[in-house]
């Protein structure tokens, strides 16, 4: 039986899907979001492999353990990748109940230059000492990577995996989305500043710990991420209704 908890949960991680959607951070059917069940923590949802971000509904989402397996029936499996990385955060990292996965251009860009993500914009100033990379094994399907890639991701709640994408999670569905997409602003913002091919203004380190100081008190803090969230949820309320469906 579905507990009130869950409901909650499928209904938001199903309006994420259609915000990401929205802001064209989907990839076909590919990518991943996914949030653990406090009732039973040894159980997350995700997204059912086949589905475009914008189809999915809260009864759609696939209930899955920690090995992977299905917990109730549905036509379509997990996909495989999804598995490797989401499982592996989720099983060392009670603190990241919302894990997210893109593979947006302007994350790629930064995830294939050798530099990786600058400080030295006004959103990446804002991530300052909170992201860690992982190197690229390849396609992302074997069991074998993922204490590697525990381990890169360290303590940290963001990641880039070289070559691959961005990686974001957070205390809940709405702080996961406001890190993700912080990250995805500082990546656009590289990527617009190289293109014009002037000389960047570099921020220092001492603007970049002050700036670390001031967010750390607010990461994990209760509200985090939900203002904007809602305002989000409004918006494909709107333009994409139906995901609340169960």
């Amino acid at each position: 039986m579905m507990t009130e908890t869950e409901r909650t949960l499928r209904i938001e991680l199903a309006a994420c899907y259609r915000i990401f959607a929205y802001l064209g951070w989907d990839e076909l059917i590919y990518n991943h979001i996914t949030v653990k069940l406090p009732d039973t923590p040894n159980h997350f949802l995700i997204n059912p492999y086949g589905l475009h971000y914008s189809e999915i509904t809260a009864s759609s989402l696939l209930k899955v353990d920690i090995m992977g397996n299905k917990i109730d029936e549905s036509e379509y499996d997990a996909n495989p990748a999804g598995m490797v990385i989401h499982s592996a955060i989720h099983a060392v990292r009670p603190d990241l109940h919302c894990i997210t996965h893109l593979h947006t251009n302007e994350g790629l860009a930064v995830a294939c230059s050798r530099t990786g993500l600058r400080h030295d914009n006004f959103y990446s100033v804002m991530l300052y000492n909170r992201v860690a990379y992982h190197d690229f094994e390849g396609l992302t399907v074997n069991d074998g990577e993922k204490q590697r890639l525990v381990q890169s991701l360290g303590q940290h709640s963001q990641l880039i995996l070289r070559n691959h994408g961005l990686l974001s999670g957070g205390a809940t569905i709405e702080e996961a989305f406001i890190a993700t997409w912080t990250l995805q602003r500082a990546c656009e913002i590289q990527v617009a500043c190289d293109a014009t091919g002037q000389a960047i203004i570099p921020i220092s380190d001492e603007i970049g710990e002050k700036t670390e100081q001031l967010l750390a008190k607010q990461i994990g803090a209760a509200g985090l991420g939900q203002r904007e969230y809602a305002a989000m949820r409004r918006l494909v309320e709107q333009h994409n209704p139906g995901f609340e469906d169960l």
